[in-house]
């Protein structure tokens, strides 16, 4: 379950798609003066959540809160920012003129590495001022909670280790996080008071606050010896209308048409045409032709019989049909009736509502020839008809055209940039060929140029041509600096042998500029 925790920290599941105010177009220069840190390019290479708000694009990285006020043609970084320090972004929304955010770091307790949740954020004026919140937990004697008629026990979450809000729903009235250890927590004052919702035990599919019950609401036995319930740790939480809450736990996902009084639960083996599996880390939905279809990222828990897949409902989880199967999906993005999903094998898209998937290519930027060669992917969502994608190594963006995949790219990797043509650099170094990809940083400025760069062994030895007079631009975008890739392998496609290497960046007719590589495998 650790292994299971650290994989989701990194794992958002939320996105929104609404209009921030016009006031916030015209009050940009006074958050830039405030920020007085602008970029060309988001700061964090690994893209965990993507919230898109008219012309204004929000990411949750590794590397902090990065926003474009103008599509991605520049971008503020908060990350060492007086309101966020150096946390990661756990979980971003926006609904209605608020933007809220979840942090969360890693910490060391008795040799291991353990997430721990920070806290909320939340900003009223498109970022110029954040509210900083504590994350929410119990006092010691808080093991009492009152569900309807019912005073029933419930185990203290004393702790912010693994204590994570994955998730923010946003409704009119409420604010709602949705965290492992903490479960299901919603607040009607900013975040000033926190209220635990009640989810049916393991063992219920469905609970009322008129019915009587002697359960537990707790997601482990802890000091007290309470029920263990895999449903009272909670993952995802996707808002339908306001009024439809969709909640996805380790025990499957509940629904509530009363704001989060009635429930009830769908797994894999409480229906006949089921979900693929109750470890439930994302749900999205959409609406199209005054029909509503929800998507739910659906991984295998405890049951052998469970598979990673996508479940999809178009009749509010009375029945689902699964597709996708063995891929594990970490978000989705809508465009009218296409469904987009970013998984750990690749970013998918759909136009038969979920029915089949078509899997991206490799990704390569038109201009630049910066490419994204990862298959994993934390976030998508749509501007229009720009769609955003997000992986483990950088963002991306295209444009749909009604063809699975069929428009040019633009990839914004994130960078230490160099300061001119007689500078270069490579990372990871050292570089470990079976775990990674060796990235080659220099710069054209701002010229178009034809470039080739060589792989040399310690005795100057040519191992490897890895581009040769190959044109790369500057004059369009004279943002972004060029980045080449070497996958460890010689002329012959076999991995070089441990030791040091030598690169070299020719710049058109000009003296090639040298680099140094440590491999070690």
């Amino acid at each position: 379950m650790k292994k299971i925790i650290l994989i989701i920290l990194l794992i958002i599941t939320k996105i929104y798609s609404q209009n921030l105010p016009e006031s916030y177009l015209l009050d940009q220069e006074k958050i830039l003066r405030k920020i007085n840190s602008t970029s060309p390019v988001q700061l964090g290479n690994s893209i965990t959540d993507i919230v898109i708000a008219g012309d204004t694009v929000i990411l949750g990285t590794g590397k902090g809160l990065s926003i474009s006020y103008d599509r991605g043609e520049s971008w503020i970084n908060f990350y060492n920012h007086p309101d966020f320090g150096t946390e990661s972004i756990s979980a971003v929304a926006y609904k209605n003129g608020y933007i809220w955010v979840a942090t969360a770091h890693s910490v060391e307790r008795d040799g291991q590495v353990l997430p721990e949740g920070s806290g909320l954020r939340y900003s009223s004026d498109g970022g110029k001022n954040w509210i900083k919140i504590e994350q929410p937990v119990d006092h010691k004697d808080s093991n009492k909670v009152v569900y309807g008629i019912n005073i029933l026990n419930a185990l203290p979450v004393t702790t912010k280790i693994s204590n994570i809000t994955y998730d923010i729903g946003l409704t009119s009235d409420a604010v709602w996080i949705a965290s492992f250890a903490g479960g299901l927590r919603k607040s009607t004052d900013l975040g000033k008071t926190w209220q635990r919702v009640v989810l049916p035990p393991d063992y219920l599919d469905t609970i009322k606050p008129t019915e009587s019950y002697t359960f537990t609401l707790s997601p482990t036995s802890g000091n007290l010896g309470y029920e263990s319930n895999l449903n009272h740790r909670v993952f995802s939480i996707f808002i339908q209308n306001d009024s439809t809450i969709y909640v996805g736990t380790a025990n499957g996902i509940n629904k509530s048409t009363d704001g989060g009084l009635t429930w009830f639960k769908f797994t894999k083996q409480n229906q006949t045409n089921h979900i693929s599996g109750n470890f439930v880390v994302a749900i999205g939905g959409t609406n199209y032709q005054s029909r509503d279809y929800v998507f739910a990222a659906t991984w295998k828990a405890e049951d052998l019989t469970e598979e990673y897949g996508i479940s999809i409902t178009s009749d509010g989880g009375m029945n689902w049909s699964i597709s996708n199967k063995d891929v594990r999906i970490h978000n989705f993005g809508f465009l009218n009736n296409i469904a987009y999903a970013a998984g750990s094998s690749g970013l998918f898209r759909s136009d038969n509502f979920g029915l089949s998937w078509t899997k991206a290519p490799t990704i390569v930027d038109s201009l630049t020839k910066q490419r994204i060669l990862t298959s994993t992917f934390y976030s998508v969502n749509t501007q229009g008809n720009t769609i955003w994608a997000g992986s483990n190594e950088g963002l991306a963006r295209t444009t749909e055209t009604g063809f699975a995949w069929a428009a040019s790219w633009r990839v914004y990797l994130a960078y230490v940039p160099v300061k001119n043509k007689s500078e270069t650099y490579a990372y990871p170094n050292p570089f470990d060929p079976e775990a990674d990809v060796l990235k080659i940083k220099y710069t054209t400025n701002g010229q178009d140029e034809k470039i080739t760069i060589r792989i040399f062994d310690f005795g100057m030895n040519l191992v490897k041509t890895i581009i040769q007079n190959a044109p790369r631009s500057g004059v369009v975008d004279q943002r972004i600096q060029q980045t080449e890739f070497w996958n460890g392998k010689d002329e012959f496609g076999n991995f070089v042998s441990n030791g040091v290497y030598f690169y070299s960046v020719q710049i058109g007719n000009s003296e090639p500029i040298w680099g140094k590589i440590l491999v070690i495998r």
